[in-house]
């Protein structure tokens, strides 16, 4: 079991990647602290996958997160961050504030966590993002994803280079089958899959089970650092 005695912290691992992340680390030894803005669906998420502990709080919030990691006993080897999604509206319907936050949400959220966590993390351990390959087209539905998109695998790279030996990669991936996709597609969701089904060449969805195997791989691969990993069955190219 690679990760026999280690810690791993999710951020977000109440549903979806984050929870299946937690499930597979925890078959590969670790022990897992979840956090979640849901206090009942991260108690169950915990019952779940037998978590250590959790933390219900607002991931956004810097002084919760500086708290949770100040009350984390003892140390941490690896931390995922899940929480936080895209923004779909028209650039156009956006505010001022909302450019900004949908520019900046998940680099200030990542460097909020690496911020906070190098204290308690080991040398070697890992922080891993996440980001999309979705959005490396231009489309007009898309809006303001394409930049903020765009700003994280140099984002990450440079996080790497700051926080070593600590590393620092990102998971960048396509049509996730989750919670989150399900509440964005609405009744749309089962012919997207239908759709993904036909067209991708791996010919079938991907599931968070399939993160789940590349963020624990990246956790425990000691020679990856400042790089980014494209999981969306070949998404990008069809």
């Amino acid at each position: 079991m690679e990760l026999h005695g280690q810690t791993v912290v999710l951020i977000g691992g109440s549903a979806g990647i984050g929870l299946e992340t937690a499930r597979k680390a925890r078959a590969e030894g670790a022990d897992v602290i979840l956090t979640g803005r849901n206090p009942e669906r991260l108690q169950a998420a915990a019952a779940d996958v037998g978590a250590t502990r959790t933390a219900a709080f607002d991931a956004t919030d810097s002084d919760a997160l500086a708290q949770f990691f100040g009350d984390v006993p003892g140390r941490i080897d690896h931390v995922l961050v899940t929480a936080g999604g895209p923004s779909y509206r028209p650039m156009l319907d956006m505010s001022a504030d909302d450019i900004r936050d949908a520019l900046s949400s998940h680099v200030v959220l990542g460097l909020d966590v690496a911020r906070n966590a190098q204290p308690k993390m080991r040398a070697g351990g890992s922080l891993v993002l996440m980001g999309g390959t979705g959005g490396r087209r231009i489309d007009h539905r898309l809006g303001i994803v394409p930049a903020a998109t765009a700003a994280l695998p140099p984002f990450t790279a440079a996080l790497a280079l700051e926080l070593a030996p600590i590393r620092v990669n990102l998971i960048a991936a396509g049509f996730v089958d989750t919670p989150l996709s399900a509440a964005l597609l609405g009744d749309q969701l089962e012919n997207r899959r239908d759709e993904l089904r036909s067209t991708l060449p791996i010919g079938r969805v991907v599931g968070p089970q399939d993160v789940a195997a590349l963020a624990v791989h990246l956790m425990v691969n000691g020679a990856l650092t400042g790089a980014t990993y494209d999981i969306d069955g070949g998404q990008q190219f069809v």
